[in-house]
């Protein structure tokens, strides 16, 4: 019988069948990654590719995407709808809300009706130098003190019934200048309720015009942040939290004491609260957030709509499009990184970054995985994935995303440079699919759990690349010096392991990367190593 030589010196072999995401730590584990490019979690436990993106348009200025029945975007100032042109926006980056037909489009105050196909402004202003205020009628019956009337004025062409207009530039009798309801229009008068209004006379009973600058308004707030829940639309300035008129966002000033009204918080203006940075429609509540407290709006009516807050890790400050629901999970970007929400107490998932620092983010959801674009502290951006299934992070590129969008099982990403593109999954038919683009993998510190010196003398790696695609391996040792290539590089071909011989070297720890260009799964590594003796790891022993 032949029994092995033993030495001071050992050949073991190692192997590495599971790849994990994402952990930029100096702790990062035998197959984690620090840093990567163009990698996914859809074949883990493999190290494997993004699927390639579907170019679908080109716009010349992106300023927002969103999905209602049909694909909407903007750009520049021009609105479309299913690819046609359907009005006129200012430009800037656009906030958009959905309710019923109506697709809202905000800071603007627009809206496309889906179903009608118009588009048109949710607010209307009427203006002139006179403006009669008279008795009229109501419902059939005469009414005192309730009509307003300007000759030639088709108010049809204006407003309709059940809105809130504002009044002003009245000044013989500026307690006109109010914001009543319109109860019926009859060409050029409006009705109101009986005596809301004062008239001349010792009885105040008497018609009088009023000239000057006379406007008459429906308006909409300010709205910086905004979402649908339950038939009303909620929205916030940044100080306060606004509800539209039931199923009618043209109407936020409606204030008639029925469950139908309008809804303002704080009621007083002095009360404001400030400082909100997003607002989000999450398990049947509006809530909305500062970055340091998370508002929840119970209720079913205006009479008992309660606001609960409490101090939570809310939205950072410019991140307010960093909210997505995926695997039935909120996401966002606090001020102390990427957190999950289920409800109630903030999770954070964002220890895979390390001490990396993130802002100005964006996100979007395909149903279970959350893509986010961000700046990090130096201003770079980058386009992560996290994958509720596994909780992994993996990095895509370098892609600022204006928005996300989901339709018809598709997730549709729209990037800063305009690009209009099919992500992850794609069941479409439609687009042009990118070039092979390049990848990277870079492990962290290997020690093979070994804390004396050792020394690398083969990999074998076991893989399968798509047609025209590459893939070379690295090393770098000590952290110092240049990444030396291990072997040649890896052509296409079948399903297959190679053999990469590496010139020995000792050191207490080396790392891997692998770099390539199109489509890659790694399913093993496997490495061949010899170990040294304690007294190689002292200083000045090599």
């Amino acid at each position: 019988m032949r029994f092995p030589t033993i030495s001071a010196d050992k050949i073991v072999k190692g192997k590495q069948t599971k790849f994990d995401g994402l952990n930029h730590n100096l702790g990062a584990g035998d197959g984690e990654l620090w840093d990567m490019r163009n990698l996914t979690s859809d074949y883990y436990p493999l190290l494997a590719t993004r699927q390639k993106r579907k170019l679908l348009r080109t716009l010349t200025k992106a300023n927002g995407i969103t999905a209602h029945g049909g694909l909407a975007w903007v750009d520049g100032t021009k609105f479309y709808y299913n690819g046609t042109e359907k009005g006129t926006v200012t430009d800037g980056k656009k906030t958009f809300a959905a309710i019923g037909a109506f697709l809202c489009i905000f800071p603007d105050a627009k809206y496309y009706d889906v179903v009608a196909g118009e588009f048109g402004s949710l607010e209307s202003r009427w203006s002139g130098a006179s403006l009669t205020f008279t008795n009229g009628t109501l419902y059939g019956e005469a009414a005192e003190a309730n009509c307003i009337q300007c000759t030639g004025v088709t108010w049809s062409s204006y407003f309709k019934a059940g809105d809130a207009v504002t009044i002003s530039g009245c000044t013989t009798h500026p307690e006109n200048n109010k914001t009543p309801i319109i109860r019926e229009i009859d060409g050029d008068k409006l009705y109101f309720y009986e005596h809301v209004f004062t008239l001349d006379g010792d009885g105040g009973d008497e018609p009088y015009t009023e000239s000057g600058t006379l406007k008459v308004e429906r308006t909409v707030p300010e709205i910086s942040y905004v979402c649908e829940n339950e038939n009303r639309l909620w929205a916030s300035d940044g100080k306060r939290i606004f509800a539209s008129k039931l199923g009618d966002p043209f109407n936020w000033n409606v204030f008639d004491g029925l469950d139908t009204d309008s809804w303002c918080w704080p009621t007083d203006a002095a009360g404001i609260i400030g400082g909100i940075t997003g607002a989000v429609s999450f398990l049947g509540y509006p809530i909305f957030f500062k970055e340091d407290h998370i508002y929840k709006v119970y209720g079913s009516t205006p009479v008992n709509f309660e606001v609960n807050g409490g101090p939570d890790l809310g939205v950072a400050s410019g991140s307010a499009k960093s909210l997505a629901i995926a695997g039935e999970t909120l996401f966002y970007l606090s001020p102390a990184g990427f957190v999950a929400y289920a409800g109630g107490i903030p999770r954070p998932i964002g220890a895979a970054f390390g001490l990396e620092r993130q802002k100005n983010a964006v996100g979007g959801s395909d149903g279970l995985k959350y893509y986010v674009s961000y700046q990090d502290a130096a201003g770079a951006w980058k386009l992560a994935v996290y994958d509720t299934q596994k909780g992994m992070w993996h990095i895509e590129d370098t892609t600022q995303a204006v928005g996300f969008c989901r339709l018809n099982s598709d997730t549709y990403m729209l990037d800063s440079a305009g690009k209009m593109q099919l992500i992850g999954t794609i069941l479409s038919s439609g687009g042009t699919a990118e070039a092979d683009f390049q990848w990277s993998a870079e492990f962290g510190d290997n020690t093979d759990d070994e804390p004396n010196k050792k020394g690398v003398s083969r990999l074998q790696i076991r893989l399968e690349l798509d047609a025209n695609a590459t893939a070379t391996v690295y090393l770098k040792f000590d952290s110092t010096g240049d990444w030396v290539q291990a072997g040649q590089a890896m052509p296409a071909g079948v399903k297959r392991s190679y053999v990469l011989p590496i010139i020995p070297r000792r050191c207490d720890h080396y790392r891997m990367k692998i770099t390539g260009t199109g489509g890659c799964r790694i399913y093993s590594i496997a490495r061949e190593y010899y170990t040294g003796s304690d007294l190689k790891s002292q200083t000045g022993r090599n």
